[in-house]
């Protein structure tokens, strides 16, 4: 009886883990490398059956002399192969760019596209051989136990790893049966990467020893390690009082119910529930974090290291990653939409309401050019149905805004003057009659 195909394999794979659950849009990241293509081929032929639709997104770092010939190789075959739209983006990284800078980079454009084209999945090409060298990476680095989970064959929001359980070695065999050209990036290969080192020279050293167990060991400890990771997030939905609120980049929990658990359990728990944000939160911050929940007082703050930083927020535990304040920028146009630190903010042109709400994320306003930046120390306003001038810096603090999100808080203007404190108050000023065309402007809350 013949070998099932690498398509049947990959077929009764996302058949038993579900990993397209609902149709939509998949966005297929390609590199021009051999892995890369064969997820695209192999999706190319399975998309009908779990009711996908096909994109691809190519980041063309600008590392390489040839990036530009390669992005438009991923074009070509995309589009003659199989009739598909290519999305490319020229980062020009440089030639001097290392690879954690360039997988930030390619991130942030693959999650770019993916919230303008509305699509449901980013799929990657991780394969079990970028497994078994994350796994063993990680032990060389004395990762936690959790953290030798490897690579997850999902990811938030939609990040999908369907042949992570396939080797390099068939997924290019795959490719070059297809006749299609691979390119191959001469950083694979370059002994100054710690992973092609391990690639190249740890593991053949290890194999010639161990033979093909080895591999199988460490995938095994990768299986192993992430039922940990299973087993502490279900830990999370048991524990009563816990309150937990997690997106990206943030994360918060109630901070009373911590304190009747030992440090070392409070720390796995938090652990946890950073995993949820994509924070990584190391085992000894985590200890720190502990007593500091425990005994701060409202408004203290901790930095963690690794751009993390944690606050005590009334009753609440906040813990966030650095970020820089946004920069100020005008509500240009009759629609737009700007990105503002961890808020997203939409307008347009419409009828104004009958009434304009004091509280919420929504408000309109009338002519006149609006501009949106953060509190200054001289802000003021009145709110709406108030009496007298506030400072805007007690309204942010009396709606419980951690003190660490203050100063990057968005604040709408007019001539410099505050009319909006979004999530918090409205001001009296610059409120449109109803009926009459306004401004209205959306603020999304991370």
């Amino acid at each position: 009886m013949a070998e099932p195909s690498l398509t049947e394999r990959l077929r009764e794979h996302l058949r038993a883990t579900r990993l397209f659950a609902q149709g939509g849009l998949a966005l297929v990241a390609v590199s021009g490398g051999a892995d890369s293509l064969a997820l695209l081929d192999l999706l190319a032929s399975l998309a009908p059956e779990f009711g996908l639709s096909l994109a691809v997104a190519h980041a063309d770092h600008g590392i390489l002399p040839q990036s530009a010939e390669i992005a438009e190789r991923v074009r070509r075959v995309a589009r003659e192969r199989y009739n598909l739209e290519t999305v490319v983006d020229a980062l020009a990284l440089g030639p001097g760019a290392g690879e954690t800078r360039a997988r930030i980079a390619r991130y942030r454009f693959l999650r770019r596209v993916q919230a303008e084209r509305g699509a449901r999945y980013v799929a990657t090409a991780h394969h079990a051989d970028d497994q078994v060298e994350t796994v063993l990476l990680r032990l060389l680095r004395g990762s936690a136990p959790t953290g030798l989970a490897g690579i997850p064959a999902r990811g938030p929001r939609g990040l999908v790893r369907p042949v992570l359980p396939f080797r390099r070695a068939e997924l290019g065999a795959h490719v070059a049966a297809l006749g299609i050209p691979a390119f191959e990036d001469p950083a694979n290969a370059d002994l100054r990467h710690t992973r092609s080192w391990v690639r190249r020279r740890l593991l053949p050293a290890i194999e010639e020893r161990l033979g093909a167990e080895a591999a199988r060991a460490l995938l095994s400890v990768a299986r192993h390690a992430a039922e940990e990771v299973v087993a502490w997030d279900a830990v999370l939905e048991a524990l009563p009082g816990l309150d937990l609120a997690a997106e990206f980049g943030r994360v918060e929990v109630a901070r009373g119910v911590l304190s009747g658990y030992h440090n070392t359990l409070t720390g796995r728990i938090l652990r946890a529930a950073c995993r949820r944000a994509e924070l990584h939160l190391p085992p000894g911050a985590a200890l720190r974090l502990a007593r500091f929940a425990a005994g701060a007082a409202s408004g203290r703050r901790l930095p963690l290291g690794e751009g993390l930083v944690a606050e005590t927020a009334f009753d609440r535990l906040v813990i966030t990653r650095v970020a820089l304040v946004p920069d100020a920028c005008v509500l240009a146009g009759e629609t737009g939409e700007a990105t503002f630190g961890r808020h997203t903010v939409r307008w347009r042109t419409e009828p104004a309401p009958e009434r304009v709400p004091r509280e919420g994320w929504t408000s309109w306003f009338g002519a006149g050019a609006l501009a949106l930046r953060t509190p200054t120390s001289g802000d003021r306003l009145v709110p709406l149905g108030g009496a007298g001038r506030r400072k805007v810096a007690r309204l942010l603090m009396e709606a419980q805004v951690p003190r660490g999100d203050r100063a990057r808080w968005p604040v709408i203007v007019r001539g410099g003057e505050p009319l909006w404190i979004p999530g918090v108050c409205r001001g009296a000023a610059a409120v449109p009659e109803p009926g009459t065309q306004s401004v209205r402007v959306d603020v999304g809350d991370g």
